[in-house]
C-alpha cells in the first residue's frame, strides 16, 4: 500500500509537468494572454519546486515525512482546484506557485517515506525503482491526457483530475502510511531558502518581462541588478552557514560540477523547448490541439524506452562517452526542429522529435548517477536532490530565455514561426556546446569519470560503491 500511494503521489506531480503544455494553445485563447502569460503559467510552477525541493527533503526529515507528504498532497490538490477555476491569468499563476510549493513537499517526502520502509539495501533499491518507473509514466502521459482533456472540456479540465487522485491520497496516507523522521537531520536553511527564491524569481522575471517591456527598461535592468546582488547573497549566507542547503564544497569535485552543469542544459533546453512542440504544431501547423497533443508523443514515447538503458550504457561505456554522445544527439536534433517549417509534413518531424527524445534519455540518468557517486556514500540523497534542482533551475531558465528569444524576434518584424526556428536552433547549439564541454574537460580525468557510474562489469547491473572505485 505505501509503495502505492508514494507512486501515486509522484505520478501526479510528474503529469503536471507535461500535461499543461498540451493545454497551452487552449488557455491562451480562453484567458487572453500572449506568449508571457504562457511563460509565467508554467514557470510559476517549475520555479517553486526547483528552489524548495531541497527544503522539503529537509522538512521531511525533521518534522516527519508522513505529515509533510499530506500536507504536500493536500496543498497540491487544493491549488489544482484553484487553478481548474481560475478566472484570470493572475489567479492561475497564483494557483501553480501554490502547486510548486505543494509538490516540493510532496515529492521529497514520498520518496524518503520509501526510503524508510525498506531498510534492506537490495529491497529498497527495488523499490526505489518501481516508484521511481511508475510514476515516471505521469512524463509519458501528460501530453496526450492534456490534449484529450483540453480538446473535450477546456485547460481546467487538466487541473481537475487531480481532484479524485489527491482526495484518495489523503483517506489512503492517513489510514495507511507510517510516520518517521530523522532526529539528526540538520536545521532548516531558511536563509538560503529564501535567497535562493528570490534570486532565481529576479532573473527569471527579467527574462520573462523583458521581451514585452524592453530590455532597458527600469524594472528589467533593476530585476537582473537584484537577481546579482541576490545571488551573491546567498554564496556568501551557504559559505558561512555550518548545515547550507547547497554546501559549496561539493562543487570541489569536478565530476559533481560537470554533472550538474550539464543537468541545467539539460532542464533548459528539453523544457525550453517542450514549452513550444504544441503551439508549433497548433499556430504554425495548424493542428487541432487534440492531434498537436499525439504529435509530440515521439518525445516521450522515446524517453520512456530508452531511460532504462541510459544506466546500463553508462556502466559498460562509461559516463563520459554517453553523457557526451546523448548531449550531442539531443542537441543535433534541436537544431534539425529549427529547419521545420508550416508546409513540413509530420513524416519529417516525428523522427526529428524522436532524436530529440533519445538523445536527453541517455543524459538523464548517468547525469544523476555521476552527481551522486561524486561524494561520500552518505551525501547520495544530497546529491540526487541538488541533480534535480539544478535540472529544474535549467527549465525555468529554458522556458523564460528560449520565450525571449521568440519575443524579440516577434518584435523585430519576424513571424512566430521564424521565432520558433530560432528558439530551436539556439537550444541545441546550447546543447551540443554542452556536450563538447563535458567531453573536453573530464577528458583529463578518466578515472574520476569511471568512478561516477557501475563500469565495467561483466554484469551490466552490478553496482560498485564510490569507496571500491577510489582505490583503483
Amino acid at each position: 500500500m505505501l509503495l502505492t500511494v508514494t507512486c501515486l503521489g509522484q505520478f501526479m506531480v510528474l503529469l503536471d509537468n507535461t500535461i499543461v503544455g498540451a493545454a497551452l494553445p487552449d488557455m491562451q485563447h480562453r484567458l487572453h494572454t500572449q506568449l508571457t502569460g504562457l511563460q509565467w503559467i508554467v514557470d510559476a510552477y517549475v520555479l517553486l519546486v526547483a528552489m524548495l525541493l531541497l527544503s522539503g527533503g529537509v522538512f521531511a526529515d525533521r518534522f516527519g515525512r508522513k505529515r509533510l507528504y499530506l500536507a504536500g498532497v493536500a496543498v497540491f490538490t487544493a491549488a489544482s482546484v484553484l487553478c481548474s477555476l481560475a478566472p484570470t491569468l493572475g489567479w492561475l499563476v497564483a494557483g501553480r506557485v501554490l502547486q510548486g510549493i505543494g509538490a516540493a513537499a510532496l515529492s521529497p517526502a514520498s520518496l524518503a517515506l520509501l526510503a524508510a520502509a525498506y531498510p534492506v539495501p537490495q529491497e529498497r533499491v527495488r523499490a526505489i525503482g518501481l516508484w521511481a518507473g511508475l510514476s515516471g509514466i505521469g512524463l509519458a502521459a501528460g501530453p496526450v491526457a492534456g490534449g484529450v482533456l483540453a480538446d473535450a472540456f477546456g485547460w481546467p479540465a487538466i487541473f481537475l483530475v487531480n481532484l479524485p487522485v489527491g482526495v484518495v491520497l489523503l483517506a489512503v496516507g492517513l489510514r495507511h502510511l507510517r510516520e518517521s523522521r530523522n532526529p539528526d537531520s540538520p536545521a532548516i536553511d531558511v536563509p538560503g531558502t529564501v535567497l535562493s527564491v528570490l534570486a532565481v524569481g529576479a532573473l527569471t522575471y527579467g527574462l520573462i518581462e523583458g521581451g514585452a517591456r524592453g530590455w532597458t527598461a527600469p524594472t528589467i535592468l533593476g530585476s537582473f541588478a537584484a537577481a546579482v546582488v541576490l545571488l551573491a547573497a546567498f554564496l556568501a549566507v551557504e559559505a558561512r552557514r555550518a548545515a547550507p542547503m547547497l554546501p559549496l564544497r561539493l562543487f570541489r569535485q569536478r565530476l559533481f560540477t560537470v554533472s550538474n552543469t550539464a543537468m541545467v542544459v539539460v532542464g533548459f533546453a528539453l523544457m525550453g523547448s517542450s514549452f513550444f512542440f504544441s503551439q508549433f504544431f497548433v499556430y504554425v501547423q495548424g493542428s487541432s490541439i487534440l492531434r498537436a497533443a499525439l504529435q509530440t508523443l515521439p518525445v516521450s514515447l522515446a524517453m520512456v524506452v530508452v531511460s532504462p538503458y541510459a544506466g546500463r550504457l553508462a556502466a559498460r561505456y562509461g559516463f563520459r562517452i554517453v553523457v557526451t554522445v546523448g548531449l550531442a544527439v539531443a542537441g543535433l536534433g534541436l537544431l534539425a526542429l529549427g529547419t521545420v517549417h508550416a508546409d513540413t509534413g509530420y513524416g519529417n518531424v516525428w523522427w526529428r522529435l524522436t532524436v530529440v527524445g533519445t538523445g536527453f534519455a541517455l543524459t538523464l540518468s548517468p547525469l544523476t548517477g555521476a552527481a551522486i557517486h561524486a561524494v561520500r556514500p552518505q551525501e547520495g540523497g544530497l546529491a540526487s536532490g541538488i541533480s534535480s534542482t539544478t535540472r529544474q533551475i535549467g527549465a525555468v531558465l529554458g522556458v523564460a530565455v528560449l520565450g525571449a528569444i521568440v519575443r524579440t524576434r516577434q518584435a523585430g518584424g519576424a513571424s512566430f514561426e521564424t521565432g520558433l526556428d530560432t528558439a530551436f536552433l539556439a537550444a541545441g547549439t546550447v546543447t551540443v556546446a554542452a556536450a563538447a564541454f563535458t567531453g573536453l574537460w573530464l577528458s583529463r580525468s578518466k578515472s574520476a569519470v569511471e568512478s561516477a557510474v557501475p563500469h565495467r562489469s561483466a554484469d551490466p547491473d552490478a553496482v560498485t560503491t564510490p569507496n571500491e572505485v577510489s582505490t583503483r
